[in-house]
């Protein structure tokens, strides 16, 4: 990539880095499900009058909605509000690579490579290592279960972008704005139900600084700004080259976790990060790595991968 690519690509990582914080300041001043309505609302609108819809069936633009912003979201914020911290959510998030790779098994057909599996255990392995971590006011059960949930319904929600960008030239930009449409009424019914009109008043008409800037944050920066400008590198350079960029948004969750919340994590928490990152990396260099040395087998010597 470019030197301005480069740097284009390292503002998104910490804006989606940043992401965590933000949202635990959201959630200080706004429930969950309200929260996600009011970011998704800002989300899409105005944004909607500037972009054309994408050109995919209606079915497939309702599925992206749903898995992509509605399910991963609303378990995100709800995992955060009940107890998991903001730097092992970014971290535990990831977990959607795994996800996509069973989804992929499953709903696809597709193999797991010897990396793959490898990635899978020692990921796995990880995630035990958080989850047995003895419950503290930072981390809860339920927060570390509903961030997993998060972390498959984006997985499916993967599967689903797959189908999509094979049906042709898809605007993916587009395609973040419209699927924003899909989730604000839900956001709202689910907010009616479990958090009640007296909260949901009570919480709009007590918004500060805290909650408009992160709503502001979540929508413009976190989503516009960092969904638009990924699809921008993807579309000019090699998934193996932009897609590892991804690791390094928990490991700056994370630190501005740490330095702007005070979070810290207990020695068996942190066996599991380390477990966790290195299983991911496993999943994005493994298979590349593979690759490399079964060409060189064949007497290739400068494979282009």
């Amino acid at each position: 990539m470019s030197i301005p690519h480069w740097g284009l690509a390292l503002l998104i990582v910490l804006a989606w880095g940043l992401n965590f914080v933000v949202i635990r300041f959201g959630l200080d001043e706004l429930p969950p499900m309200l929260l996600g309505a009011l970011r998704f609302s800002l989300v899409a609108f105005p944004a909607v009058l500037f972009f054309k819809p994408p050109k995919l069936p209606l079915k497939w633009l309702l599925g992206y909605g749903a898995f992509i912003s509605l399910g991963q979201f609303a378990f995100l914020f709800s995992a955060m509000y009940f107890g998991m911290p903001a730097g092992l959510a970014s971290l535990v998030l990831q977990a959607q690579m795994l996800f996509t790779m069973l989804f992929a098994l499953l709903f696809l057909g597709e193999r797991l490579h010897l990396p793959q599996l490898i990635s899978l255990v020692v990921a796995v392995t990880g995630l035990y290592f958080l989850a047995s971590a003895t419950p503290t006011e930072d981390m809860t059960l339920i927060g570390f279960l509903l961030t997993v949930a998060a972390a498959a319904s984006w997985g499916m929600g993967n599967i689903i972008n797959r189908h999509i960008v094979q049906l042709g030239d898809i605007n993916l930009m587009s395609l973040v704005v419209w699927g924003a449409l899909v989730p604000p009424i839900p956001f709202f019914l689910l907010s009616l139900w479990l958090e009640g009109p007296a909260l949901i008043v009570e919480s709009l008409t007590g918004m500060g600084w805290k909650s408009i800037g992160s709503l502001i944050y979540l929508a413009a920066v976190a989503s516009l700004f960092g969904y638009g400008s990924w699809a921008f590198l993807m579309s000019r350079y090699p998934a193996s080259t932009v897609a590892p960029l991804t690791l390094l948004v928990p490991i700056v969750g994370l630190l501005t976790a740490w330095l702007v919340l005070g979070e810290s994590v207990s020695l068996s928490q942190t066996v599991g990060i380390v477990l966790i990152l290195l299983g991911l990396m496993i999943n994005v260099f493994g298979q590349r790595l593979r690759l490399r040395l079964k060409l060189r087998r064949l007497g290739i010597e400068k494979p282009e991968i």
